[in-house]
């Protein structure tokens, strides 16, 4: 079902329009803007309490052996196509990797879960059908060595912030003992959920897998504690940049590698030996000798924001970049942005001026993350 903008309706498109949500098409998906307080105030809540997202929109794809295979040699089969390390991961546990192209630009990113029977990856709505396409293509249609099950049965919220752990605690008390990047089926209040502590704010947080039919129940339970408020994409685009997360289709593109994207860390030193996955020789190289061009942090000397597609140079007007992401960051609060930027001008505090409606804008090269992360692992 679409809305009048059309936007395909999530489980939760009722709730949205009852909290006074501003909807949207994003994506070809209706979700809120905001709610009545504003983003904001939403940004802030997420940061100091709790905030609930609506991510129902992303693509969940489980991956099944098929015929005498197993689980294992499903993730080997992945590793074809990321070039992160997924033979590794055992049960529960979680990692974040992306889909890389020939050229070495990247396709997508994603999280795969590791279960006992199967994997789960969860990527970007915008994504989704490419990322079908691609994960059909190699595994030679339909009826390939593994089983491609699409989840539009499944609904899927992000509860993020200090206070989640302690809220999500009350109905189901083993959420608050797993550490980041990890996951568990977990009742809540009789209803299965995968629980998975993760989440792209920076906070501490869960995403919350569960039927669609029961996601407006477990949805409502969850903003009847004084500690959560209803939060839309505004707040998550705000709360990602002050964290120094990329996204696809701004700073994570065809056109961009994950060396340029500062995303080494995700490719351990086996896939960097071993490559077999697309791009890996561009890919290696760059990581190794260095990319062209780096993703950084942008902030303004002024009080005007800097925008997405601004030109970023020098004093004496040398092109050097340009702005992927920007806004104006509630927790800090100021104007911030990140960028990429040619190697040789990508030292924090190299200063640049940003093409801006009243001519060029003084800023300078700033380290990410703006906000520090606050994920929880046990110590």
């Amino acid at each position: 079902m679409t809305d009048a903008n059309g936007g395909v309706r999530t489980p939760l498109f009722d709730l949205h329009t009852e909290l006074g949500g501003r909807m949207v098409n994003f994506g070809g998906h209706a979700l809120p803007m905001r709610y009545g307080d504003g983003t904001v105030a939403e940004h802030r809540a997420t940061r100091t309490a709790a905030g609930l997202f609506d991510v129902s929109h992303m693509g969940i794809i489980e991956l099944h052996p098929g015929g005498n295979d197993e689980v294992g040699d499903v993730a080997a089969w992945l590793e074809g196509c990321v070039p992160g390390a997924v033979t590794s991961l055992v049960p529960g546990r979680m990692r974040y990797t992306l889909f890389t192209t020939a050229a070495g630009g990247v396709l997508d990113d994603l999280i795969v879960s590791c279960h006992a029977d199967r994997l789960r990856i969860v990527v970007n709505a915008v994504r989704t059908e490419a990322d079908l396409s691609m994960l059909r293509a190699v595994n030679g249609g339909d009826d390939g060595d593994v089983r491609l099950d699409v989840r539009t049965d499944l609904a899927l919220v992000a509860l993020q912030g200090p206070a989640a752990a302690g809220v999500l605690a009350r109905w189901a008390p083993e959420a608050a003992e797993l550490a980041f990047m990890t996951t568990a089926t977990l009742l809540i209040e009789g209803v299965e959920c995968e629980v998975s502590r993760c989440g792209y704010t920076g906070e501490d947080g869960f995403e919350i897998a569960m039927p669609a039919g029961e996601v407006a129940h477990i949805a409502r339970l969850l903003l009847n504690a004084d500690e959560v408020v209803p939060a839309g994409l505004g707040a998550r685009d705000t709360l990602r940049l002050e964290a120094g997360l990329p996204l696809v289709g701004h700073e994570l593109t065809e056109a961009t590698t994950p060396a340029e994207a500062g995303l080494g860390w995700s490719i351990p030193k086996r896939r960097r030996a071993d490559g077999g996955f697309p791009g890996a020789e561009i890919i290696t190289a760059q990581l190794a000798g260095g990319p062209p061009r780096l993703r950084v942090g942008i902030a303004a000397e002024g009080r005007r924001p800097i925008r997405d597609g601004a030109a970023l140079s020098t004093s004496d007007g040398t092109s050097v970049g340009m702005v992927t992401s920007g806004g104006f960051g509630p927790t800090v609060e100021a104007p911030i942005a990140m960028a990429y930027v040619a190697a040789e001008h990508s030292a924090d505090d190299t200063e640049l001026f940003a093409e801006g409606r009243k001519g060029a804008e003084p800023c300078r090269v700033a380290p990410l993350p703006f906000v520090e992360h606050r994920y929880w692992r046990p110590s």
